[in-house]
């Protein structure tokens, strides 16, 4: 079956990740830090022109994909875009990243930037604000002279965390980076001791 608008998208490895070594990190189904965002593609949608994506991509999705949540009665119950068992339907911005051939790319519009170590010794941040490094960007910042592992800036509030492949990302909108820098050397790349 195929939906009008809609991807069908089945999660990998369960609903949530909640459980390192026999350790379960949350028993609680409201927190969507937990809430497992990674699917593949079983179904293209009818309506959609210029499909970038394809059967079989592994992708990275909005949180309340895969969701379940209690409603005002205390009632728990599945996320508006459950399907039927193990699918569910997906629309085209609800997909943050996908994988084919083992690269990651990203839909247009949006970019995943890395973290850098901050190196103001007067501060307990440990990431330099509103910094980071290139590490996954489509054709369309590309053809603005961007390029992997660039070092850039972006506006306040642009940013949201993710963690793929062990590593913490920020998908930053195109239209939210402020500035290209050269790089003076010193510049780590930062990733929390919790990944």
């Amino acid at each position: 079956m195929k939906h009008l608008h809609c991807y069908i998208v089945e999660p990998i490895n369960g609903r949530y990740n909640n459980k390192s070594e026999n350790l379960i990190l949350n028993t609680s189904i409201e927190d969507h830090k937990f809430v497992n965002r990674e699917g593949i593609i079983k179904e293209l949608p009818i309506n959609v022109e210029n499909n970038y994506l394809q059967v079989n991509d592994k992708v990275i999705v909005h949180h309340n994909v895969f969701r379940r949540f209690y409603d005002v009665r205390g009632k728990e119950k599945n996320s508006g875009s459950y399907f039927e068992e193990n699918k569910y339907f997906c629309y085209d911005d609800q997909i943050f990243l996908y994988k084919r051939n083992n690269k990651w790319h990203t839909p247009p519009g949006y970019c995943f930037v890395k973290p850098i170590h901050s190196l103001n010794k007067f501060t307990e941040d440990k990431e330099e604000p509103l910094t980071g490094v290139l590490k996954h960007l489509g054709d369309d910042l590309r053809s603005f002279g961007l390029q992997d592992n660039d070092l850039i800036g972006f506006t306040p509030n642009s940013e949201y965390e993710f963690v793929i492949d062990n590593e913490k990302l920020y998908r930053v909108p195109l239209n939210s980076i402020s500035i290209k820098y050269e790089r003076k050397g010193p510049e780590v790349e930062y990733n929390p001791s919790w990944i």
